[in-house]
């Protein structure tokens, strides 16, 4: 603008200066047009386009006005930049607070302009302006580049002080601007090196066409800001670092650039590539552990439903591991697992998964297995394991030979999760274990009811510390006098994992282990602690107990009786043990002595359930029985069956005929007990008298019960 107005004050006149004039006036106005727009963040393209359309045509008139009039290019020049101020000081008045006094002061500009351009003005104040123009111009323009400078010294001092790499991108890719540490990163010592380089020659894996998508997405804001992404660098020296880089939108002069912050995360990945090892890896054999393992199934599984494929799994158990740890110690023994993981990884495929599960069970997945060919190929593989483990082991003096057991579980057949993979596959290693000793199996369905009963088995372990246990109490009275002569103890469990289990399940699981030992022993030693604070109204009952044949054959089995009754101040004669016909049988001359020293001892013995088991006469002779109970079915089918009826009269006969006392459970209705007073049956038992009942209640019935008469008999609780 000052160039064109001196042009026009001290040029020669002609239409070339003319036409310069008009230019220079065009540009001017468009300076302040699209300026002040960009001032007050209006950086529409379309509004640009139209103001130099619009200024172009204005050029076309003004130079055409001139070469015909050249008396108006002073007065037009003036109203022209007048009305271009006026509106620059007008939009930035209304539209930003911030440059409100440059508007106004382009304002007061604008209208001198204007009045000079009527000759409102005097001659000599105009050259006065013209000149003062020059030269603060050329002195705001000095002022203004030394403040960019400072400008500049601060904005590069601030972001090279920064600890992490900092740059701005354009769109395509290449650096505009990068600290010193953002330089280092890449390798250079200069941060003014890098300054339009191409980014991606610089990220490993990383094109041209990864770029643009890369840029295209962020100017798109498809993924919204902060972007955060994670790139291997590769060092101008060769070596390779992970870089996490935070990119962000930044706006410079109307133009969109990408704007990162780069970190060295390559302490951070090792770190966590540490962390992930350990988590999903086994740090004596680096085989994967049971969570890797899992998370490797679950990531198989859906792969799997995709291709229609199938997989095996192979757990492998050590047997009798845990004696070789006792003998040798834990380091021999780690020893050996890296030889037998060692030997595994033998045979196994690129695609085959081997893990640890605990510490002797390992786990194979056979991979890609057609369907229809998982068992063949399972089979397979099972030899070549049980192969391995034919060769001795090496340790430090000497070798030694072990043995495997295998379960095989095949999906999807097996199982739909790696948890129920793995656990049948457990399960038909442990079933197949033992059933005839087989080496290997595959899972069956049926095999699910022994897991079941070791889950159990594993929880009746932890019942009796656990306060799961409890006792009930069933009385049983004489027929005729309605009084209360024995109470039968009766366990019930009540579980935390599995809720309210009845005795007839695990009664039989826990004669399958030891376990019945330790559990009739809490309940003996609980039974006599409770009874003993009734013995006030308690002085003629007995109190009677179901014990087992593994009980019956413990060597310490008449200890524990005789502590039982001398801690509880009982008496042998106020307790009685049950026994059924099937413990006659397991082991006759050990029962038979042990009986006889209880007999000896004043302790009472009942042969429970008579009649449903073998029902041989000669064990009433032949050991020291002094009670028979008549079972419950024979009871329930007196009233319709005049044969079972017959039965327990003989029964009843029988007992009197060899002095023995006669029970009869299951007494549910009023006629029993009459039919079998009549028969002359001592006791009885059964829902008509009580349903077992908790200790406090014991009492008030017992109490109760004395004040009966015998034609009161009836359910009292």
């Amino acid at each position: 603008m000052s160039a064109g107005i001196a042009i026009s004050l001290f040029g020669k006149a002609g239409w070339i200066q003319q036409i310069i004039l008009a230019l220079l006036l065009t540009l001017s106005i468009v300076g302040f047009s699209i300026g002040t727009e960009c001032f007050i963040g209006n950086n529409d393209r379309k509004n640009r386009h139209r103001v130099w359309m619009a200024s172009s045509c204005f050029a076309i008139l003004t130079s055409t006005l001139w070469i015909y009039s050249d008396k108006l290019i002073a007065s037009f020049t003036a109203l022209a930049l007048g009305c271009a101020l006026l509106w620059s000081g007008y939009r930035l008045v209304s539209y930003q607070n911030n440059y409100r006094w440059l508007g106004y002061v382009l304002i007061v500009r604008g209208f001198f302009n204007v009045l000079n351009a009527f000759d409102l003005v005097p001659l000599n104040i105009q050259y006065w302006f013209v000149f003062s123009v020059l030269v603060k111009t050329v002195s705001i323009l000095c002022l203004i580049y030394a403040v960019q400078e400072k400008n500049r010294q601060r904005y590069v001092h601030a972001i090279n002080s920064l600890s992490s790499g900092f740059v701005i991108l354009d769109l395509q890719g290449y650096i505009h601007v990068i600290n010193e540490a953002g330089a280092q990163l890449l390798g250079y010592p200069k941060a003014t090196a890098l300054v339009g380089e191409y980014v991606a020659g610089r990220l490993l894996g990383v094109n041209r066409h990864d770029v643009e998508t890369y840029f295209q997405d962020f100017s798109l804001g498809k993924r919204g800001y902060p972007m955060v992404d994670s790139f291997i660098l590769r060092h101008q020296s060769g070596v390779f670092v992970s870089l996490e880089v935070t990119a962000s939108p930044y706006i410079e002069q109307g133009r969109l650039y990408c704007m990162m912050q780069i970190l060295d995360i390559s302490e951070r990945k090792k770190k966590d590539e540490q962390l992930f090892y350990a988590a999903n890896y086994d740090s004596v054999t680096g085989c994967l552990n049971r969570y890797g393992l899992v998370t490797t199934l679950s990531g198989l599984i859906a792969r799997c439903d995709v291709d229609l494929s199938s997989f095996s799994i192979l757990v492998i158990d050590i047997n009798r591991f845990k004696r070789f740890i006792d003998s040798f110690g834990h380091i021999v023994a780690d020893s050996v697992l890296k030889q037998v993981s060692e030997r595994l990884k033998k045979f196994l495929r690129p695609s085959d998964l081997l893990g640890r599960l605990s510490g002797d069970q390992f786990v194979i997945v056979l991979t890609d297995v057609a369907p229809g060919e998982s068992i063949e190929a399972a089979s397979y593989f099972s030899d070549l394991v049980l192969g391995a483990f034919s060769q001795s082991f090496t340790l430090t003096h000497q070798s030694v030979k072990l043995s495997a057991s295998i379960g095989i579980a095949n999906y999807p057949e097996h199982g739909s999760d790696p948890e129920e993979l793995i656990r049948n596959a457990d399960i038909a290693m442990s079933a197949g274990r033992n059933a005839d000793n087989k080496r290997y199996s595959f899972f069956e369905k049926e095999m699910t009811s022994y897991a079941r009963d070791a889950m159990i088995d594993s929880a009746l372990r932890a019942a009796i510390s656990g306060n799961e246990l409890h006792l009930v109490y069933q009385p049983i009275v004489d027929a005729y006098s309605n009084e209360v002569k024995k109470i039968e103890v009766l366990l019930r469990w009540s579980s935390c994992s599995f809720g309210t289990i009845s005795p007839d399940r695990f009664i039989p699981i826990a004669e399958q282990s030891d376990l019945i030992v330790e559990l009739g022993t809490w309940v003996l030693n609980q039974a006599c602690h409770e009874f003993s604070k009734l013995k006030h109204c308690l002085d003629s009952v007995r109190l009677s107990i179901n014990i087992s044949s593994r009980q019956l054959i413990d060597p310490e089995f008449f200890n524990v009786i005789d502590n039982a009754l001398s801690c509880n101040h009982l008496l042998p004669q106020q307790l009685e043990l049950e026994l059924t016909e099937r413990v006659l049988i397991d082991d006759g001359p050990s029962v038979q002595s042990v009986l006889s020293r209880l007999s000896t001892l004043g302790v009472g013995i009942s042969l429970d359930d008579f009649g449903t088991g073998y029902s041989s006469l000669s064990y009433l002779t032949r050991f020291q029985i002094n009670t028979i109970k008549i079972d419950r079915s024979f009871v329930f089918d007196m009233e319709t069956s005049l044969r079972h009826k017959n039965l327990v009269a003989a029964i009843i006969a029988m007992a009197h005929s060899l002095e023995m006392e006669i029970v009869a459970e299951g007494v549910e209705t009023q006629l029993q007990a009459d039919s079998l007073t009549e028969m002359a049956c001592h006791y009885l038992q059964g829902y008509l008298i009580s349903r077992p009942v908790l200790f406090p209640q014991l009492e008030e019935f017992v109490i109760n019960n004395k004040r009966l008469s015998r034609s009161d008999t009836g359910n009292v609780l």
